[in-house]
């Protein structure tokens, strides 16, 4: 789900679920809600060491992206805006610290994303995007 303020949605699971939010990070103009199913996005070329990629939103301000990075791998992510991942299986080893599913990083602009996924490969959640820029909605007090 992209829910950006003035929109809304209903997370629901049969079985219960852990879900990942991320609040206050839109542009005041930015109003585009996607929700996407699993499986869904538009498949991409994996980048060297990843064996699929699947971008799940991009409007070229903002892009996010599902890959699956082979066991083992050591792969690099150019980080030209700023950069949030998150581990969603598997292992991930990013400087020296090691990041299990549910694992998450922020990275600022110019310092690209070097990992090795575990022995059992990673799936990771990519955006690239500004960390932070000028006109980004305030949090209500």
């Amino acid at each position: 789900f992209r829910n950006p303020p003035g929109t809304s949605h209903i997370p629901a699971s049969e079985e219960g679920c852990t879900i990942f939010v991320r609040l206050w990070q839109f542009s005041a103009d930015d109003k585009t809600q996607i929700v996407r199913q699993l499986g869904e996005g538009d498949e991409a070329n994996p980048r060297e060491g990843a064996t699929s990629a699947t971008v799940l939103f991009d409007d070229g301000r903002e892009k996010v992206c599902l890959e699956d990075w082979a066991a083992g791998e050591a792969v690099t992510v150019e980080n030209v805006r700023g950069l949030e991942f998150l581990v969603l299986s598997g292992e991930l080893l990013v400087g020296g610290e090691k990041l299990a599913a549910q694992g998450w990083g922020r990275l600022p602009a110019g310092m690209d994303l070097i990992g090795t996924a575990g022995q059992e490969g990673a799936r990771i959640w990519i955006k690239d995007a500004p960390l932070l820029h000028p006109n980004v909605l305030q949090m209500p007090a």
